[in-house]
Parts: structure tokens; C-alpha cells; sequence
């Protein structure tokens, strides 16, 4: 319960903005979308952005102490959703809609899942698990990704969950997950998945950026480094996510950046934490202007070699929008104190930190209400 994680205070006193303030600004049709986003963002607190930014697992099927205490106490933007939270469709619906009830200072939670596929699906028993990546990929019609992807979100979208973390980008990987060996072919399966996903309004994740099709660790369990020179990255790895990023409606989907190190790019940093990575290779080279979020940062490759307190600032220092933190409660405020801290001494400006919501909040407006 809330005494058993509670002792990570927030160290910010937190002071909420006015509901009725935020729900004004987000109904006043006089004003434009962007008027609109920054209108909210001047009237939230630092604690309250850097709650937009932080996403979370939670225990148990329904909305109990601890999860409202997580919401209110740290302002959080968004809920990832596992088996561990879901028994039945009539369940699953009334604990995202207790959760958005919750969602702090008016603006919608992002409620996300992991339904890609195959071996990677979330109540199986209840929802129709589409084929794996490699089972529509093997029909050479990139439209049967469109089908399944409207299929899924018409699912998902009945429960409450408004984020699928899927099409898998990765090229080649032997687990199932990818549509198939060929760069071109993974990416016309992409993006036909993507537009499957925007035609059922949506919101969805190409993941794992720059391509974990070549890592031979499970990054679950620990880091590894691809050794594949900078062109080979750019000529298969990398050719989905441009594809996409050329061809997609730019606020309907994130992209999600793996722990995997690439020596090419960076030989010291992961992809999660690397602004060689984010910022330079996904923002400047390839034109990416989205919502850019995190694997999760319990992982091994993350947490056997960071602190919590510091792993979140390093993430959004790097160019990431949103840190996904899926499990432990005491972990999730590490994270969220951490970044909250960095923002009051400086580490994170708030230049930094507002360019960050600006894309979140214009997210939520477009696509959650």
C-alpha cells in the first residue's frame, strides 16, 4: 500500500492547477490547437510537467490507494497497461475509465498496452491476439498490417486504451516480431499498419528505434552493443522508421528508442540515453518532431547499470519526451524525483522541459478528446 513507497516525497510542494482553469482552455474553440498548448502549458507548475512526461505501470485490476496515490501525489500523464491489470473486457473498461477520472489538472492520460502480436499480446483469452509480425509478413500484402492494425484498435479503443505500442520496426529480429528480413519490406508493412491505426484515430508506436534487428541480448536481461558500421545501420535498420517518418501523420504515433548501444553512433551511450541518437540522428537528421518515449527503464540493460534517480534525467536530457517505468512503485518516483530535481537546480532547463509537454499536451488535445 501507499506507507510502503510513500517516503520518496515529491520535492516540490505540489499546487494544482485550477480544473476548471485547464478544462476552459482545452474547450475554448476561439483558439487555435497550438494557442491551446500553450495556454495549458503556462498555467501548469514544474511538477505538473514533469508528471506529463513520466508513465507508469500500476498494480491490481482496479484504481486502489496506491495508483490514486501515484496520479495525485506526482501528477502523472500516463498508464501502461499488463495481464497483471486485466481479467475481462467489463473490468478492463471500468478501471481506464476510473483512471481518466483521476487524470490530474483535466488533461486525458495516455492508457497504453503492448498488443503487437503473436507472442507479444495482452489478454488473450478475452481479445482476439492478432497474428505474430512475421505471420502477416510472410503474406507478402502490406494490407493485411492495415486490416489487423484497425482490427486491434477497434479492440483496444472499447476498453478505454487509447495507445498501442506497435507496428515493430525492427528489421529482421528473430523472435517473431518482425515482419521481415527485407529493410523495404518491413517498412511497407509499417506504414501501412500506421495508416491502419490513424484511420481508427489511434495512437500508436513504431518501435525500437534505430532497430534492435541485430542485437544478439535481450535487453530485458542486459546491454549489448551492435557492432554494424554507420552505413549498414542507415541502408537496413534505419529505412522503416524514415519511411514512416516520411509518410505518417506526424502527431498520431510515437516512437519508442531501444537500450541497445550502437557503436556507430554512440559507442558509449544506449539509444534511451543517447542525444547522439534522439536529438541529433532521430530529430535532426531524419525530421522526426513527435513524441519520442522510452523502453522501459527497469530493463536490465538500464537498470543494472543506472540509478533510477539518474537514469530519467539522462533519458530527457538525451531528447526523450516520455520515460516509461512499468512495474515498481519505488522506482517510478526515483525516476519522477529525480528529473523533478534536475529541473529546480538547472540540469534540465525549462526550455527543455516545456518543448517536452508542448508535444504532449498537443497530443492529448488532438487525439484524446
Amino acid at each position: 500500500m501507499v506507507g510502503a513507497f510513500s517516503a520518496g516525497c515529491v520535492l516540490e510542494e505540489k499546487t494544482t492547477v485550477s480544473q476548471k482553469d485547464i478544462s476552459s482552455i482545452i474547450n475554448d474553440k476561439t483558439l487555435s490547437t497550438d494557442e491551446r498548448v500553450e495556454a495549458v502549458l503556462n498555467q501548469m507548475t514544474p511538477a505538473e510537467k514533469v508528471g506529463q512526461m513520466v508513465m507508469i505501470g500500476i498494480q491490481g485490476t482496479q484504481v486502489n490507494d496506491d495508483s490514486l496515490y501515484m496520479l495525485n501525489e506526482y501528477n502523472i500523464g500516463g498508464i501502461v497497461l499488463f495481464d497483471r491489470n486485466m481479467e475481462n473486457k467489463q473490468q478492463v473498461k471500468k478501471l481506464t475509465a476510473d483512471l481518466q477520472s483521476q487524470a490530474p489538472g483535466k488533461l486525458p492520460l495516455f492508457i497504453g498496452i503492448d498488443e503487437e502480436g503473436g507472442d507479444v499480446v495482452r489478454m488473450k483469452n478475452e481479445l482476439m491476439p492478432p497474428p505474430s509480425a512475421q505471420e502477416i509478413g510472410t503474406t507478402n500484402d502490406p494490407a493485411k498490417a492495415r486490416e489487423w492494425a484497425k482490427k486491434t484498435a477497434t479492440e483496444l479503443k472499447d476498453l478505454g486504451i487509447n495507445l498501442n505500442f506497435a507496428p515493430v520496426a525492427d528489421v529482421g529480429s528473430n523472435d517473431r516480431r518482425s515482419y521481415s528480413t527485407s529493410a523495404d519490406e518491413v517498412a511497407d508493412f509499417v506504414i501501412s499498419a500506421g495508416k491502419g491505426y490513424e484511420e481508427s484515430d489511434m495512437l500508436y508506436c513504431l518501435k525500437h528505434f534505430p532497430g534492435i534487428g541485430k542485437g544478439k541480448i535481450d535487453t530485458h536481461i542486459d546491454s549489448y552493443s551492435v557492432t554494424a558500421d554507420s552505413e549498414t545501420l542507415r541502408n537496413e535498420d534505419l529505412v522503416p522508421f524514415k519511411s514512416a517518418i516520411n509518410q505518417l501523420t506526424l502527431d498520431k504515433y510515437f516512437i519508442m528508442v531501444s537500450h541497445l548501444t550502437y557503436a556507430a553512433f554512440d559507442k558509449d551511450m544506449p539509444a534511451s540515453l543517447s542525444a547522439k541518437i534522439q536529438t541529433e540522428l532521430l530529430r535532426d537528421e531524419l525530421g522526426y518532431q513527435g513524441i519520442i518515449v522510452t523502453d522501459d527503464l527497469e530493463m536490465g540493460a538500464i537498470s543494472k547499470h543506472y540509478s533510477f534517480e539518474e537514469v530519467g534525467v539522462k533519458a530527457v536530457q538525451a531528447g526523450a519526451d516520455i520515460v516509461l517505468v512499468c512495474h515498481e512503485y519505488e522506482h517510478e518516483i526515483d525516476v519522477y524525483n529525480g528529473i523533478l530535481k534536475a529541473v529546480h537546480n538547472g540540469t534540465i532547463s525549462e526550455e527543455r522541459l516545456n518543448d517536452s509537454v508542448r508535444r504532449i499536451i498537443k497530443a492529448k488535445l488532438l487525439n484524446l478528446l
